[in-house]
Parts: C-alpha cells; sequence; structure tokens
C-alpha cells in the first residue's frame, strides 16, 4: 500500500520592503497585512501559523507604526504562531560583504530573541543567486537547511520557471560548500507562490490541486509535498482554513496540513528513501541559457555599490577594529551605536534595493540611508582613533621642539601595510575661549611660519612628504563635559608614504623642524619618472601609448600586459536587471583614439599621469525602444539599435604608481551625457587559463572561462567582490576595485578582463513597465581600480592580500606632544599564519566585550594560526558561541589548525597587550 502523501501549506508573504513602490507605499500595506495577520491568529485557531519572510525588519517596521500592538505580536510569536527570523533583513548575496552576511545573522538573532526563538531556516526565497560558502554559514548558525528559488534552474520574465534545465534530479538536494559543510537544500521548484490563493469552491479548488500536486510530486524526492501559500507582498489569505478542509474532502488520499519549515524538513527527513542529488558551490544558474541570471543588477546604478563598498569598509573594516583596540585603553565600545548604524546600512541589502533594480524614489532613499550609516561609523572612527593617540607614547618628538605635530597612522587590515595617505593637521589653533579677538586670531593664525619643517618618525627617519596650505580655517570641538569650544587654525594637508605599518595597529610620525633631527636621503630619492609617458618603482615599470593605453611589466618576471586601460562602449536595451546589446552592434573603444597625457605628480613616493579621451558616443537607443519598453518586450527580443546623434563623453584617466607600491591604481572619472550604454574597462591579460578566480563571500571562487553548453547569452558577465584574477603558470593579473562588482574574462583569445564603469538604462524590467530615467546614471561619475601583477600565485604572492587592502581607507588622526601606555608603533593584537588566510574583521562581543577576531581560509590546503599575548582564547562561530579553548603548540602559542577553505572565528576574553 502506498504511502498516504502530505501537502504542507505554509503561509507567507514575500516581503520586500522597496520595489516597485516606494518604501513607505510598501510600508502602509504591511501596517494592514499584520494588523489583518493579528485579528485572524486572534479569531481563528485553525489558522495556525505564518512565516514572517526570515527577517526580523518586518517586525521594527510594524511596531513603528503600530507600537500599541507589541504585546500581541510578541503573543503570537511566543506561541510559535508567527515564526520570526533568523535574518534582520534578506539581502541579496553577491552584493554584500562577507561580514555584512555574518551582522545580517546575527542582528536577526538578537532581534529575534527579544520576541521570542529566531527560526533555523536557511530562508533565501528571491536571492538572486547563492555564493558557495552558505553552508558553511548557515551551519556556523545551528541551520542545517536551505530553501532557495534561484540558482540552479531557469526564471524567466515574471518569475515564470522551466520545465527544464535543472541541476537537480528534485527539489530536494545536498548543497555542499567548498569546505564540506553540507545541508539539505529546498529547491522552490514551482516557485515560492505555488500554493497562493487557494479556492474554497470545490470545482475551482478540483482543478486547482489537480494541477497543484502534479508540479509538486513532478519533482519531489518524497510523498512530503511543500506549497507556499503567498507571494510578493501577498495579504494572508483569510478563508485558508475553508479552502483545505474543502481540499480534504475532495482528496482524502492526502493530508493537507496547514504546515511550518520546521515541521515539513522532519517529515521530509523521515520520508527520505532515495539518494538526492548534490550540487557543490556557488549556484549562479550556470547551465541555464543565462538571460534570466539577474546577473546585471551587478552593474545597475553603480554608485549604490560604490557607496555600499565605502559604507560597509567603514563599518567592518574601520570603525569596528578601531573601536575594539580603543577599549584596551578603557574607552566603551559603542555596541549600541554599532547595531544601529548596521542596521541603517542593511536595509539598503534587500535584492531589490542594492541590486539597483527598483524604482527612481527607492535608490532616492537609499543614498540617505547610505550617508546615515557613514555619519554613525566615522563619528565612531573620531572617538576611537582620538582615544588612541592619545595613549600613544610621544614624548620623543619632544627634542625636536615645542612646534612638533605628532600624527599617528592607523593600519586596520590584517597585514602589515606600506602605501600613501593625506592627512590634514592643525599647525596652530588658537580657541576663542583664551580670550582672542576674531581680528587678532586671524592675524596671528595666519603669520604662523610653516617653512624649514620635515617629517620624522618616532626613530628620527625622515619620510619624504608633501604639504598643501589649507590656511585659515575655522573649526570647534565638542567635549564631552562642556559646551563647544570655536577656533581659529592654519591648516595645512600633508601627504605621505607611511611605511611598515604593523597590522591592526598604528605607527606615529611628527612634523618638525628640519633643524632638531639628523636629515636622511629618504626624502631625496631619486624621480620615479623614466619618460614623458613612463614611470616605474621596484616591482612595476609603465608605458602609456599615444591612445591611452598602457603596458604594465612585473619587473620580477618580466611579464609585459599590452593595451591594458582601453574602454569599450556598446549600447544596452535591457532594463536594470540584465544587459542587452543590440543586434548587430560592433563595440566602440578607445583603441586607436588619441589621447592627452600629462604628468601631474612627480614625488619620492609617487607619480601619476593623466590620460584624457573626448569620445564621441551615440546619445541613446532609437525611439523604438521605447515602443518596445511600453509593450513589454522581452528584452533578448527587442530589435531597437542606437541612435544617430552623437554626444561626447571626456573620460579623465589618472594612473598612479607609489614607491612601495604593488599595483598600479587606476581612477578615471567621467561625465555621462548618453543613455542606454554600457561602458566598461578593457585588461587583456594574454595568459593561459581556462579557469579565473574572484573574490566572493569568504571565498576566492574559480569559475570557468567557457560558460556551460546551455548558456546563449553572448554575455558571460559575473559577480565580484574586491577583485578577479586570472592567472597562468608562471603569471598572473588580479584587478581589485571599489564598488565594481561586475566584470567579464572575455572570450577573445587574450583572457581579458572588462570591469563594467557605468551601465545606463531606463526601466526598471521584469514583470510591468516602470520608467526608472535616473538609472540612466547622467553626470559625473569616479571609479577606481587597482592592476596587481604576481607569480601565478596570487594567494602566496601576496597580491590577493594587497587587493583587499585595496578596499581599506587610510586613518589617521593628529595628536600632541604627551606621555602615553603606548609605544609610537605598535599592535596589540598579533598572530603568526600562512599566506592562505585572509583576515576578515575584528570587533568585540555583545555582553562580554571579548575581542572577536575572524579569518578564512582562501586556498585548499590545510594551515596554521597560532596567537601572541592572547589570553584564553577559544574557537567560535558566526554567532560567537563560545567553544573550547585553543590547545597550545611547541611554542606554547595558542594555536589550531584550518581547514581548507574554513571560515575560524576567536574569542578572546579580557585584555589584549
Amino acid at each position: 500500500m502506498a504511502k498516504k502523501r502530505t501537502a504542507h501549506i505554509i503561509s507567507h508573504t514575500h516581503w520586500d520592503r522597496e520595489w516597485y513602490l516606494p518604501y513607505e507605499k510598501h510600508h502602509v500595506r504591511l501596517v494592514e497585512l499584520v494588523d489583518a495577520l493579528l485579528d485572524k491568529l486572534e479569531e481563528d485557531p485553525a489558522y495556525k501559523s505564518f512565516y514572517m519572510d526570515g527577517q526580523t525588519i518586518i517586525l521594527e517596521d510594524y511596531l513603528q507604526v503600530r507600537p500599541e500592538r507589541r504585546e500581541r505580536l510578541e503573543k503570537y510569536i511566543q506561541e510559535g504562531r508567527i515564526i520570526i527570523g533568523p535574518w534582520y533583513i534578506l539581502q541579496d548575496a553577491f552584493l554584500t560583504s562577507s561580514e555584512a552576511n555574518v551582522r545580517n545573522m546575527q542582528i536577526g538573532h538578537q532581534d529575534a530573541l527579544q520576541y521570542g526563538t529566531p527560526s533555523k531556516i536557511g530562508y533565501f526565497p528571491d536571492t538572486f543567486g547563492l555564493t558557495g560558502q552558505t553552508p558553511q554559514l548557515m551551519l556556523q548558525a545551528g541551520i542545517t537547511n536551505a530553501f532557495f528559488g534561484r540558482g540552479v534552474k531557469p526564471t524567466g520574465f515574471n518569475n515564470t520557471v522551466s520545465d527544464g534545465g535543472y541541476e537537480s534530479s528534485f527539489s530536494e538536494l545536498l548543497w555542499e560548500g567548498p569546505d564540506g559543510s553540507k545541508v539539505l537544500g529546498i529547491l522552490f521548484a514551482n516557485w515560492y507562490s505555488n500554493g497562493n490563493e487557494v479556492p474554497v469552491d470545490k470545482q475551482e479548488a478540483a482543478d486547482y490541486w489537480q494541477r497543484k500536486l502534479a508540479d509538486a510530486e513532478k519533482y519531489a524526492s518524497t510523498n512530503q509535498l511543500l506549497y507556499m501559500n503567498g507571494c510578493d507582498h501577498q495579504p494572508i489569505q483569510l478563508d485558508l482554513p475553508e479552502a483545505l478542509e474543502t481540499a480534504r474532502q475532495l482528496y482524502p488520499d492526502t493530508e493537507f496540513i496547514h504546515s511550518t519549515f520546521e515541521n515539513y524538513l522532519v517529515a521530509v527527513n523521515q520520508s527520505m528513501d532515495q539518494a538526492l542529488s548534490s550540487v557543490k558551490g556557488e549556484l549562479r544558474s550556470q547551465r541555464t541559457d543565462g538571460w534570466g541570471t539577474l546577473v546585471n543588477t551587478a552593474s545597475a546604478r553603480v554608485y549604490l555599490k560604490q557607496m555600499n563598498q565605502l559604507g560597509q569598509a567603514m563599518l567592518e573594516k574601520v570603525a569596528e577594529p578601531l573601536a575594539a583596540l580603543a577599549k584596551l585603553t578603557g574607552q566603551a565600545y559603542p555596541h549600541h551605536l554599532f547595531t544601529y548604524a548596521w542596521k541603517t546600512l542593511m536595509q539598503n541589502h534587500p535584492h531589490d534595493s542594492i541590486c539597483g533594480c527598483s524604482v527612481d524614489e527607492v535608490h532616492r532613499e537609499m543614498v540617505t540611508r547610505f550617508d546615515k550609516s557613514r555619519h554613525v561609523a566615522e563619528s565612531i572612527i573620531d572617538s576611537s582613533k582620538a582615544a588612541l593617540s592619545d595613549a600613544v607614547d610621544t614624548t620623543g618628538f619632544g627634542k625636536h621642539g615645542k612646534d612638533a605635530l605628532p600624527v599617528v597612522v592607523f593600519n586596520t587590515t590584517g597585514w602589515e601595510r606600506s602605501g600613501v595617505l593625506t592627512v590634514e593637521v592643525d599647525a596652530l589653533r588658537l580657541y576663542f575661549r583664551d580670550g582672542y579677538t576674531l581680528e587678532e586670531a586671524a592675524r596671528i593664525v595666519k603669520e604662523t611660519d610653516l617653512s624649514g619643517r620635515v617629517l620624522i618618525d618616532a626613530e628620527g627617519t625622515e619620510t619624504a612628504y608633501t604639504m598643501e596650505d589649507l590656511g585659515l580655517q575655522f573649526g570647534y570641538d565638542l567635549p564631552d563635559d562642556k559646551f563647544r569650544q570655536p577656533y581659529m587654525c592654519r591648516r595645512v594637508k600633508l601627504t605621505f608614504e607611511a611605511g611598515q605599518v604593523p597590522a591592526l595597529g598604528w605607527k606615529t610620525y611628527a612634523l618638525v623642524k628640519a633643524d632638531a633631527t639628523a636629515p636622511t636621503n629618504e626624502a631625496n630619492r631619486a624621480s620615479m619618472v623614466t619618460g614623458a609617458a613612463s614611470m616605474e618603482n621596484d616591482r612595476l615599470s609603465v608605458t602609456i601609448a599615444e591612445d591611452g593605453s598602457y603596458t604594465l611589466t612585473d619587473k620580477a618576471s618580466g611579464t609585459k600586459y599590452r593595451d591594458l586601460g582601453v574602454y569599450e562602449n556598446t549600447g544596452d536595451i535591457g532594463n536594470e536587471y540584465m544587459y542587452k546589446q543590440p543586434n548587430g552592434e560592433a563595440a566602440l573603444t578607445t583603441k586607436g583614439l588619441k589621447a592627452s597625457i600629462r604628468l601631474i605628480e612627480d614625488t619620492p613616493y609617487r607619480v601619476s599621469f593623466e590620460i584624457t579621451h573626448d569620445w564621441q558616443l551615440p546619445a541613446s537607443a532609437e525611439s523604438k525602444l521605447d515602443e518596445e519598453q511600453r509593450e513589454l518586450i522581452y528584452y533578448p527580443e527587442r530589435k531597437s539599435g542606437r541612435s544617430k546623434e552623437m554626444v561626447t563623453m571626456t573620460i579623465r584617466t589618472v594612473l598612479s604608481l607609489e614607491r612601495s607600491g604593488k599595483g598600479l591604481d587606476v581612477k578615471a572619472a567621467f561625465d555621462n551625457k548618453a543613455k542606454d550604454h554600457r561602458l566598461r574597462a578593457l585588461f587583456p591579460t594574454d595568459l593561459e587559463a581556462s579557469t579565473h578566480r574572484v573574490d566572493s563571500m569568504f571565498e576566492i571562487a574559480e569559475r570557468g572561462n567557457e560558460p556551460a553548453p546551455e548558456w546563449s547569452n553572448p554575455s558571460n558577465a559575473q559577480h565580484q567582490q574586491a577583485f578577479v584574477d586570472v592567472s597562468g603558470v608562471d603569471a598572473g593579473l588580479t584587478v581589485a576595485n571599489l564598488g565594481l562588482n561586475e566584470y567579464e574574462v572575455l572570450r577573445d583569445g587574450r583572457n581579458t578582463i572588462a570591469v563594467t564603469l557605468l551601465r545606463a538604462v531606463g526601466e526598471l524590467g521584469d514583470w510591468g513597465y516602470f520608467p526608472t530615467p535616473e538609472a540612466q546614471c547622467l553626470g559625473e561619475s569616479t571609479v577606481e581600480l587597482c592592476l596587481i601583477p604576481h607569480d601565478g600565485n596570487g594567494m602566496n604572492g601576496g597580491a590577493y592580500a594587497a587587493a583587499y587592502q585595496f578596499q581599506v581607507p587610510w586613518t589617521a588622526s593628529q595628536t600632541g606632544v604627551h606621555e602615553g601606555a603606548v609605544a609610537p608603533a605598535h599592535a596589540p593584537i598579533r598572530w603568526e599564519a600562512g599566506s592562505e588566510l585572509a583576515f576578515s574583521s575584528m570587533k568585540l562581543k555583545p555582553g562580554s566585550d571579548d575581542v572577536m577576531l575572524r579569518w578564512f581560509n582562501m586556498g585548499a590546503n590545510e594551515t596554521a594560526l597560532s596567537l601572541h599575548n592572547a589570553s584564553s582564547p577559544y574557537s567560535s562561530d558566526i554567532l560567537e558561541t563560545q567553544g573550547a579553548v585553543l590547545e597550545a603548540n611547541s611554542s606554547g602559542q595558542p594555536s589550531l589548525k584550518v581547514q581548507p577553505y574554513q571560515i575560524v572565528t576567536i574569542g578572546i576574553a579580557g585584555n589584549a597587550n
């Protein structure tokens, strides 16, 4: 006798906070939905439960308007009828940083615990593909499953799903991460709305369930069938209990349950009697035709991605480590401010937000949120660096005269760092509280003599610098115990190269009178300019051609990378989701277009050349595109070309080579006057390689240069985080970026790395016509990259570490000459590790203020990590659970073995020194 099948109906709504409507219009609908849900749960015990879309921010959004209903909300959460968490928001997987994904899980759990118990469901209903390390993150959060809709199947217009082309035999599968972590994957094979609007009428219900039961059984590996009763912004189905009663009468051979994910998983595991397909690594719909992957959201509204990269870096790579270090001086760690800043930033991380695929009003509000989060981060940074610099012993500079101006330079990355930075310093400051009149203060400040000064470190070694006099400036202090303190000052901008600043540490410099120190030759080193359009340092040489392209030579290996920096432009008749080049169009490039080239900086620490192109581009697409958009022509089938009218795009590119630099810095600025097009920078590698490597979430993912046979889209663009790398046997080129999340390795015989700098389109796309004129990104833009050659192993050769450091801004703080508890050059947290380990974060744990440190293994080999001067460090996970104390190695240092691709978190109780 066949086992009775069970239909698990799970009520939910997929809540995009903002998308085709601005946030507040969705917000109003959310309040109405939750009001109705609370009333239904109170009135009808047959309505069993509701899944709150996996994100706790829904509770915040509701209670912001309905604070008086918190008690009712808590009641049903604690009864298990409203199921919340585990996330704070449903984030995009590829466009949010590794640590942002961790904070999302941490804050989601913290918030859920205020109401009840967080669900342990790895919920990704509409995420635009999933990163390979997701299984490991799920297991570290105590989650053994992942429910998802995209990544292993074709998905088309208006979220239609195909009957074929799946990478799994069933809707249930085993998903394995690169480290071997495995979770049960549940694919929404018929989408997360396959149980939506269940009919009560018997005839309608008979037709509905005949179709729906067959659809689910087509893919299910067991007799446990999953039905998702809801969809995007779907109001709850008030008559669901009656509809299920009708279904029971019609199909007595089927058990219909108003179920939960937890109950469904128990039933599936108990019923499983056959082997499941195993899918390993990233889920990017690799085995599809490539037209519905939504990958080009990585280049929609690039300005948002740049703001996000900066916001994430300021929080996780600067503010958190500085605040953790400042705690060692006695300053309180501002957990509350970090939570607020992270929440504000993460409100921009849902896929329809950070992907840039919403209406214009949504993205205008995002800009404000980015600013708000960054302002909080900057406030924490200012407070932390002031506390730290006040604790640094700078008395050694006092012997150089009373006018010494110490500056503490902080390295908040996980590797020793050298590089050029700029800091503003007040050479003289006069407070009005001391009785100065405005006229007197201005006169004294303007008469300050700035001549005859040198920059030295604590050892007295002179460092080359340049000084820009910013003149008379007004400023003010905001003391903790007094009213604001205004002043007048003489401010200067110092630019210099800091050398060998320790990881998670600092190094102190001071501007002093020249006659008070013995000069060295450091400030008089030979120029790095080698010709009218060429430059070199100890590692690299650069030669610029007449058309503005350039050749980069790795001096250690002699490898030359030619024709770098050519710009490519094509039409784009797609939408915010996907790129579509007009049929038969030939790409325009700056190859052969004469450029203006001039030297703009020649200092002992850095050389910069400016390259200017004046480029004629089509002004827009043909008018036919507007017709096709209004008629909802599926974008791959559009016929529009580009207009005959031309506009000028001026691109100003600055190439900079630092004396200690491992890479060539590239900064380009342009004023976009064209519509419906894509701009890319091309970097041919001419290396033989069938695969390439790319930075992703806690992983250097390896991807094939050739797509799968099913892939019919001419474009093979992909996501990146910090960098993409093409490597041959003994040479490689890493291209790092700041917020440029789309690249493609071209199938052009040269393995060219193409990085998207701008994509300008005029509509949202998807299920209707939503014009988005601001997505044309008209106006000024600036982009930054760094080209880092290496010996073919970017991990062991340090190229990947340099690419990660490129993401992190330098931090510096002026201080006075004073005693302090710490040395002028110092790193409180020290460790030893192989080159395979990449440092990810340093923060303090809420409740205990334990120092939490995280690394991940970039490679396929086991490596070791040992800590110095750490009191009883313990192993942990992404939820910062306290685990076993680390054992000591043969040298007596706490250590652990880090497995291939493993993410490791270590906690340290008490003070480090």
